[in-house]
């Protein structure tokens, strides 16, 4: 790498992580590893804010989740929520699923919101965490074969810089620059569709609670209320139709909703229309070397459903949590390469799902909408379509290692949490005794709390580190449980977050357990790592010793 350069090295712990890309997920990212006193770096080519923005719901899981970086009341403060997705063909009702019935999420409704709103609310939490993104700053080469990521950044003044991060993760979009300098391959299943869409203001009949997927033998669309009477409508067109010089005028849509929607609606103005085309690609690898690739720079999917930029989030934790406890030293880097299995597979299962639930909106023969309409109907009378497509959407339903590592019902922090009891009414909230050792607290954050339950009963889990259950079954607990539970905790390395369940939890939670005694432990991301005998204490210890120090599949 010649020319005008400014050359930066060092020593490891004083090298930042690069994060190329500014978008949500690699927001993400940079706020986790800034909350853990971690050097970052954020570069952003120039895309910036826009009104034209296409995502714009976040589901429970990915509430959850943002938990983690203290974002989700602000976020809850701006959005509208909505109960559930209903779907029509020809204006007759099929089938509704229902995100405020979901038995196992604390969130239990969809979020939407513009993703600039999300993205401002991202940027002001990286703020206040010491963070800035560095804007008109575009990585332009990367070489990825001397032990570590080297590159070349150059900025909007002409100057170029040479820095040699301790990690890099491209969260640099579908025409990720990181990714082909890496060479990784970027293939999909045969899926091609190009959408219309718009925010707009609607004077509709239809509620403003619900999202609605409106099928007709012209083709599919989606009306979104995002609050104040602007909705988000998408729609297929024909490739082509229309361009950056010449959007989709309102008329169209007018057009196309008395065609397509149930209820009446008018549109009365549109805020901003664009026309897009997916093409389904998804990395052949997420990681190489000390690079890994998040977001559409890793999966590109169908808006059907609104999973991508959620999917994308869900790389984000899964990559920030194991990466900060490497850098940390509390886990071994062989923990790094399950972000790549782990996130790689669910991205196939998501792009498998949203193909199907793109093609089922696009079926136009008689008999294909017929066997559709049945199979939707008989699915929703039966509550197969809550039981399936609900946690689908919702993303709840996500779980590692085929069912191995599910997601359990959880809070999970957005501050450290001590090791110590937990007052055992869950309606008490915080618990006594909490240790604020040395280590229980985090970089910059306040005193440690004790893993505890809220006010809704749900626990709420360690950020940094797996957490053990205590839970007594749903029946009578044994008479020796509480004794049981002693030893457990006696046998547990020193600082291991510890939380006392009662049978007062959320009965999502109590299913998941299970009906009799066992000890969970939980990676700090809510996925379950393990269920052991309570009886086996030094199972439990070994299988912690083996999640920091080897992959978490161990």
């Amino acid at each position: 790498m010649g020319g005008l350069t400014e050359r930066r090295t060092g020593h490891e712990a004083d090298r930042p992580v690069l994060v190329v890309g500014a978008g949500p997920v690699g927001l993400v990212v940079a706020c986790e590893l800034l909350q853990q006193g971690i050097p970052v770096r954020v570069v952003d080519a120039g895309r910036g804010h826009t009104a034209h923005s296409r995502a714009n719901v976040i589901w429970p899981r990915n509430l959850e989740l943002l938990d983690r970086i203290g974002v989700t009341e602000e976020l809850l403060d701006t959005g509208h929520r909505l109960a559930g997705t209903a779907f029509y063909s020809r204006g007759r009702h099929l089938a509704t699923a229902w995100m405020s019935k979901l038995p196992d999420s604390p969130y239990p409704f969809a979020l939407t919101l513009s993703q600039n709103d999300t993205e401002g609310v991202l940027r002001r939490r990286l703020a206040a965490l010491g963070g800035t993104v560095e804007q008109g700053v575009r990585l332009t080469a990367l070489d990825n074969t001397a032990g570590g990521p080297s590159v070349k950044l150059e900025h909007e003044d002409g100057r170029t810089e040479e820095l040699e991060p301790s990690w890099l993760v491209g969260a640099d979009g579908a025409h990720s620059t990181v990714r082909k300098e890496l060479g990784i391959g970027y293939d999909g299943p045969p899926v091609d569709v190009s959408f219309a869409i718009t925010d707009a203001r609607l004077t509709t009949t239809l509620s403003e609670d619900l999202s609605h997927y409106c099928y007709a033998p012209s083709g599919a669309m989606v009306l979104g209320p995002m609050g104040d009477g602007v909705h988000r409508i998408a729609l297929n067109v024909p490739h082509d139709a229309y361009s950056e010089d010449n959007p989709p005028p309102r008329e169209m849509f007018q057009q196309v909703v008395d065609d397509r929607a149930a209820g009446h609606s008018r549109v009365e103005e549109l805020l901003w229309s664009g026309s897009f085309r997916v093409r389904v690609r998804i990395a052949s690898a997420f990681r190489s070397g000390r690079c890994f690739l998040a977001g559409d720079a890793a999966h590109v999917i169908s808006p059907a459903g609104g999973q991508g930029m959620n999917t994308g989030m869900q790389d984000a934790f899964n990559l920030a949590w194991k990466l900060s406890g490497v850098l940390r030293g509390e886990f071994g880097e062989p923990i790094l390469d399950s972000y790549d299995s782990e996130r790689r597979a669910v991205s196939h299962q998501v792009a498998r799902s949203t193909a199907l639930l793109t093609k089922a909106g696009l079926v136009n023969t008689p008999a294909k909408v017929a066997l559709r309409d049945a199979a939707f109907t008989v699915a929703d009378r039966t509550g197969l379509f809550q039981r399936r497509l609900a946690p689908q959407l919702s993303q709840t339903a996500v779980s590692y290692d085929g069912d191995r590592h599910p997601r359990m019902p959880l809070r999970v922090s957005s501050g450290p949490v001590a090791s110590g009891p937990v007052a055992s009414d869950p309606i008490a909230g915080s618990g006594t005794g909490a240790d604020s050792g040395p280590d229980a607290g985090g970089s910059g954050e306040a005193a440690p709390v004790a893993p505890r339950l809220d006010s809704g009963g749900w626990p709420t889990i360690d950020r940094d580190r797996h957490t053990v259950l205590l839970w007594p079954g749903t029946r009578t607990p044994p008479a020796d449980w509480q004794r049981t539970r002693d030893r457990v905790r006696r046998e547990l390395p020193e600082g291991t977050p510890v939380l006392d369940l009662t049978r007062a939890v959320p009965r999502g939670l109590a299913r998941a357990l299970g009906p009799g005694p066992a000890v969970a432990v939980v990676r700090p991301d809510g996925h379950l790592l393990a269920r052991v005998d309570p009886g086996s204490p030094q199972d439990i210890t070994r299988l912690l010793t083996r999640a920091a120090h080897l992959r978490s599949r161990s």
